[in-house]
C-alpha cells in the first residue's frame, strides 16, 4: 500500500488531484502574443465559474448566487461579459506532461477563443517539447491574490525566455519562422533591379510593392543617422529583405561598431540569418534590453518569418535532391580499390581482420567522397539545402542519405557489415539494402522508448538527492575554491576556461602584476571580466564553489553565483538543488544509449557512453574497463613474473614500491624509466572514483566527476552550467566516515555530515585555545556515496521513505526514534505544509498584498516591486506536485525532437 508509483507515497502525498483544472488538445496560435494562450469558452466559464457568479451578484446582474449559478449553467448573454471581465488580468498555469524542467509549466494571460482546443504560442513550444500532432495541455487556475501575483510575475512566459540549466535563451525561433527570417537576408546575384539607387527604405519597399526589385537583389539604399549630435547621410549597400528584416531589431546590439563614422550607417543585422544567427541575436537582445523589450522582438520576427516563408513558396520536390555526376565513378573506384585488396589478400600478403579494416576504410571513404561531392555540387538556392542550413528543418546527414550514398550499416551484433548500401532514397533502395537497413531503423525507435524511461528514473534520483539544496544565507565566508581550468578530450576542447568563469565569483581578488585589482572577488564575473582573465594567459584559477560551501544548510550565495535564469545573482529561497536535477535530467533523454564496441579489440574508445555513462558516475559505479592507478610517486619499470607482465613504481627517496599486474590486452600510458606522480593512470580506461577519491583526494574526484559528466553531455551538444553537476557532487561527498572520535562526542565508524564534523573540530580547536590542551579533533574518511545510497542517507526519514525502500526506512526510523526537521521540499510537501523556498521562505512572509482601491491603494504595485526585486524562483512545484493523471515521466509520451527524420547510417 505504501511503496510503488501507486502507493500512498507517490500517488497521494506527493502528488495530488486538484480543482480548477482542465485539459485539452493543443492547436498553434501564431496569431498570440508571447504572454498570451487561447482558452476555449466553455472550459474558462467552468474553471472561472466561483468568479463568474461573484461578478454577476456585485454588477446586480442577478439577485443571489443561487440566481448566479442557474445564469451560469444556462450560459446567458451577461454571463459572458461577465467572464470577459473576470479572465482580464487573470493569468493561467499551462503544464504539459511529462515535466522535465521547470518551463514545464508556464503563466499566460487567458483570451477567450472558439471551438475546444487550447491555443498556444508557437514560440514556447521548445520549453514544453510540445508540437500540435494531437498532444494535450493541462490548465490550472492560480486562486488567491499572491499565487496570482507568482504566477504573472515569475511564470509568465515573457519572463521565462533563458533555460535555467544554461542560460541560453529557449524562446528561438523555429521552423517556418527561420525559414522566413533566412529567406530575407539571402543576397543574389543578378535578380531584377539590382544596383538600384532609392532615397530612403519606403521608397524601396514602393519598388518592390511595384515588382521592381526583388526581395534578394543588391540595391544601394540613402540613410540619415544622428552621431555625435550630427546628422550623418549616405548611401548604406544592402538587399530588400535585409531591411524588412532589421525593422524589429534594435540597431545596437554591437555587431556594428557604433562610435566608428564609417560604420554608423550600416544596418546591425547585414549577414545571413539562420537558427544559430537568430539565437545570439536574441541572446544579445536579452542583454542590452531585458526581457520584456525581447519578447515583443521575438513576436516581431514570429509574425515576419511566417510571413515571408510563406511568400518564398519554398516547397521540396524530388528533383530538389539532386545526385552528384561523379558519383558513379566514385563507386567504380572503391570497387577496383576492394578487388585490389581481396587479390592482395588472396595471395596472402593480408589476415583477415586486416582485409576487413581495409574494406571498411575504403567504403567509409567512398561515402565521405559523395558527401563531398554532392554538397560541393548543391545550388545554394536548393530548398533542401536552405531548409538543412539555415537550421529550419533536417540537417547535411538527411540531405546525403536523400542525394548521395547511405554508407556502411552495422549488423545485429554491433560489427560493420563489409557490403555497403551503395543507394540513396532518391534512387531507392536494393531489395537486399532494405533489408539491411530495416534493423537500423527498429533499433533506433527501441532505444528511444528505452530512453524515455531511463532518464525519467535517473531524473527522479537526481530530484531526490539535491532537493534540500536551497539557497539559505548570502554569505558563508569559506576560503576555500575550485581551481577550474579548461576540459578537454584530446586535441579538442569540450568546455572553455572562460564558460567556467562567467557567473561565478573568484576566491580572491585577480590583481595585475602592480598589485591592481582587476576582478574583486566581490564581482560577480560577466563575459568581460572572464575574456580579462583569459586574455591575461591565465590557465588555472580558483572560484567559489558550491562544493565548498559551509552554509549550515543549504548553500549560500556567493558559492553558487548567478542564477541562469536570469544572469543575475541568485536570491535567497531559489530551490538550486531542484534546478540542478532537472537541468541534468531534462537532456537525458537526447543521450544515446548505444555502447560503443571497436571490432572486438579493447581500446581507449571502447568505454560506455551516453546515459549509462552518466548514471555509472552519479552512482559511482566501479566502470566497465577499469584503468590501473598509480598510488606513490616514483619511477616506472616492467618486469615479467611467471609469464605475466608486471609496472613496478619505485620511489627512490622512501624506498617505497608498487608492483601492479597488467591484464592481458591491456594499453599502457607510462614508459619505462618514466617518473610519474600518484593518481597517473597507468592503463588506458576509466577511473573507478572511488580510487580516485583514496589515492588523490576529494578535490580530484570533484575535479573527475564534473569532467567526465561533461564530456558526455558536450560530445552530444548539450550545454550544462558546471554548478549543476557540482551540486550533485557536493550531495555525493557530504558525508564522512569517522576513523577516530576523539573528544567530540561522534561515534567511531559512523557516516556522519562533514560540515558537523569540521564543526565540532573547530569547537575543540577553541576549546584548546582556551587552555584545554588535553582535547584531540576527531579524524575521519571522505566517503564518495552513489546519488541512490546518497537520497537514503538523508536525515529526512519522510522523504527518504517516499523514495525506495520504504518500508525497511519507515521500521528503521521507528526503532531509533528518529525526528524528522523537515528542512527539505519533499518532507513538507507530505505532510501539506508550504515549501520552505521562494515565496514559502519566512523572509518573505510578511509581504502583504492590499486590495485595490483599499486604503492604501497601491498595494498591488508594492507587492509587484517585493517580487520583481528578489526574483524569487517558482520551481520549486516542479517535481513535486505532479498535478496530472499522468505519471511525472510518462514513458509512453517522451516524444523525441523529430529533427533526424531519417536514421542514421550505422545506427
Amino acid at each position: 500500500m505504501l511503496k510503488g508509483k501507486q502507493g500512498r507515497f507517490r500517488q497521494n502525498l506527493l502528488g495530488k488531484r486538484v480543482d480548477y483544472s482542465g485539459r485539452s488538445v493543443i492547436v498553434v496560435g501564431p496569431e498570440l502574443k508571447m504572454y498570451q494562450c487561447g482558452l476555449p469558452k466553455e472550459m474558462a466559464l467552468e474553471l472561472f465559474k466561483p468568479f463568474v457568479m461573484k461578478r454577476l451578484v456585485e454588477t446586480g446582474a442577478v439577485g443571489n448566487i443561487k440566481a448566479a449559478r442557474k445564469s451560469v449553467e444556462r450560459a446567458k448573454p451577461e454571463v459572458w461579459d461577465a467572464l470577459e471581465v473576470v479572465i482580464k488580468n487573470h493569468p493561467v498555469l499551462l503544464n504539459r506532461a511529462p515535466t522535465l524542467h521547470r518551463l514545464g509549466i508556464q503563466a499566460f494571460e487567458p483570451v477567450l477563443v472558439e471551438g475546444r482546443a487550447l491555443k498556444l504560442h508557437p514560440l514556447v513550444c521548445t520549453a514544453y517539447n510540445a508540437d500540435f500532432d494531437g498532444d494535450q495541455m493541462a490548465v490550472h487556475v492560480p486562486l488567491s491574490a499572491e499565487a496570482q501575483a507568482e504566477a504573472r510575475f515569475l511564470m509568465l512566459a515573457a519572463n521565462n525566455l533563458l533555460k535555467p540549466s544554461d542560460g541560453r535563451p529557449v524562446t528561438v525561433p523555429t521552423q517556418d519562422m527561420v525559414l522566413g527570417s533566412y529567406y530575407l537576408t539571402l543576397d543574389k546575384d543578378g535578380e531584377p533591379g539590382e544596383g538600384k539607387v532609392f532615397r530612403n527604405m519606403d521608397e524601396a519597399m514602393m519598388a518592390y510593392d511595384a515588382k521592381a526589385i526583388s526581395l534578394h537583389a543588391k540595391i544601394k539604399v540613402r540613410r540619415s543617422v544622428e552621431f555625435n549630435g550630427t546628422t550623418i547621410t549616405g548611401l548604406v549597400e544592402t538587399t530588400m529583405g535585409r531591411m524588412i528584416f532589421n525593422r524589429p531589431i534594435p540597431q545596437d546590439l554591437g555587431y556594428v561598431d557604433r562610435s566608428n563614422p564609417d560604420e554608423v550607417l550600416k544596418f546591425e543585422i547585414d549577414f545571413l540569418v539562420g537558427k544559430k544567427q537568430l539565437g545570439k541575436i536574441i541572446d544579445r537582445c536579452i542583454k542590452v534590453h531585458g526581457t520584456e523589450h525581447t519578447a515583443e522582438v521575438l513576436d516581431n520576427i514570429k509574425a515576419q518569418g511566417y510571413k515571408y516563408s510563406t511568400i518564398s513558396g519554398i516547397t521540396v520536390a524530388v528533383c530538389d535532391a539532386t545526385i552528384p555526376k561523379e558519383k558513379a565513378d566514385m563507386l567504380k573506384a572503391a570497387d577496383a580499390e576492394v578487388d585490389e585488396i581481396r587479390a592482395e589478400y588472396n595471395e596472402g600478403f593480408l589476415s583477415e581482420s586486416e582485409r576487413y579494416q581495409a574494406v571498411l576504410k575504403v567504403w567509409d571513404k567512398c561515402t565521405r567522397d559523395v558527401a563531398a561531392a554532392l554538397q560541393k555540387g548543391l545550388d545554394r538556392y536548393n530548398p533542401i539545402f536552405m531548409m538543412a542550413d539555415s537550421g529550419a528543418r533536417g540537417s547535411i546527414s538527411n540531405l546525403n542519405q536523400l542525394a548521395g550514398m547511405r554508407g556502411n550499416i552495422s549488423n545485429t551484433s554491433g560489427k560493420t557489415i563489409e557490403i555497403p548500401i551503395r543507394a540513396n532514397y532518391r534512387e531507392g533502395l536494393t531489395i537486399l539494402e532494405y533489408f539491411i537497413s530495416s534493423r537500423g531503423a527498429r533499433k533506433g525507435l527501441a532505444d528511444t522508448a528505452l530512453r524515455t524511461a531511463d532518464s525519467g528514473y535517473l531524473t527522479r534520483r537526481l530530484v531526490d538527492v539535491s532537493q534540500e539544496v536551497i539557497i539559505l544565507e548570502d554569505d558563508c565566508g569559506t576560503k576555500e575554491g575550485l581551481e577550474v581550468f579548461e576540459i578537454t578530450a584530446g586535441p579538442e576542447s569540450i568546455e572553455p576556461l572562460k564558460e567556467r568563469l562567467v557567473g561565478r565569483f573568484l576566491v580572491e581578488d585577480f590583481c595585475d602584476e602592480d598589485g591592481n585589482v582587476l576582478v574583486s572577488k566581490d564581482k560577480l564575473m560577466d563575459d568581460h571580466d572572464a575574456d580579462l582573465i583569459v586574455g591575461r594567459g591565465v590557465e588555472r584559477i580558483k572560484i567559489r564553489s558550491v562544493l565548498n560551501c559551509r552554509a549550515k544548510n543549504g548553500v549560500c550565495r556567493k558559492c553558487y553565483g548567478a542564477s541562469l535564469a536570469n544572469g543575475k545573482p541568485v536570491t535567497v529561497g531559489e530551490a538550486v538543488g531542484i534546478i540542478a536535477a532537472q537541468s541534468i535530467g531534462e537532456p537525458g533523454t537526447q543521450l544515446t544509449m548505444r555502447t560503443f564496441h571497436t571490432g572486438g579489440v579493447a581500446s581507449a574508445d571502447d568505454i560506455t557512453q551516453g546515459l549509462p555513462r552518466v548514471e555509472e558516475l552519479f552512482e559511482g559505479r566501479k566502470p566497465k574497463h577499469v584503468a590501473i592507478i598509480n598510488e606513490i610517486d616514483g619511477k616506472v619499470t616492467f618486469q615479467e613474473i611467471k609469464k605475466n607482465r608486471h609496472v613496478v613504481v619505485t620511489n627512490d627517496e622512501t624506498g617505497d614500491s608498487r608492483s601492479y599486474l597488467i591484464p592481458f590486452g591491456s594499453r599502457l600510458t607510462v614508459k619505462e624509466g618514466e617518473y610519474i606522480k600518484r593518481g597517473k593512470r597507468i592503463t588506458e580506461g576509466s577511473v573507478n572514483p572511488h580510487d580516485v577519491l583514496a589515492i588523490s583526494g576529494t578535490q580530484e574526484v570533484q575535479d573527475y566527476l564534473i569532467q567526465e559528466v561533461q564530456r558526455v553531455y558536450r560530445m552530444q551538444g548539450v550545454d550544462i552550467n558546471d554548478k549543476h553537476i557540482e551540486i550533485i557532487v557536493r550531495q555525493m561527498l557530504r558525508k564522512v566516515r569517522i576513523d577516530d572520535a576523539g573528544d567530540t562526542g561522534l561515534l567511531v565508524s559512523s557516516l556522519a555530515d562533514k560540515n558537523e564534523v569540521l564543526q565540532a573540530n573547530e569547537d575543540i580547536r577553541e576549546r584548546i585555545a582556551n587552555g584545554e590542551t588535553t582535547l584531540r579533533e576527531a579524524t575521519y574518511t571522505p566517503i564518495l556515496l552513489g546519488i541512490t545510497k546518497a537520497s537514503l542517507a538523508t536525515d529526512s526519514f519522510l522523504s527518504a521513505a517516499s523514495f525506495q525502500e520504504t518500508t525497511r526506512v519507515l521500521t528503521d526510523a521507528a526503532i531509533k526514534g528518529k525526528v524528522d526537521n523537515l528542512i527539505g521540499l519533499k518532507e513538507n510537501v507530505i505532510i501539506g505544509k508550504l515549501v520552505p523556498a521562494g515565496t514559502g521562505m519566512k523572509c518573505y512572509s510578511d509581504v502583504e498584498i492590499q486590495p485595490e482601491g483599499g486604503p492604501e491603494d497601491d498595494g498591488p504595485k508594492e507587492e509587484k516591486e517585493t517580487l520583481l526585486n528578489e526574483e524569487l524562483p517558482e520551481d520549486t512545484f516542479e517535481d513535486e506536485v505532479d498535478l496530472e493523471e499522468e505519471d511525472l515521466f510518462n514513458e509512453e509520451d517522451g516524444e523525441e525532437a523529430e529533427d533526424d527524420v531519417l536514421e542514421e547510417p550505422g545506427a
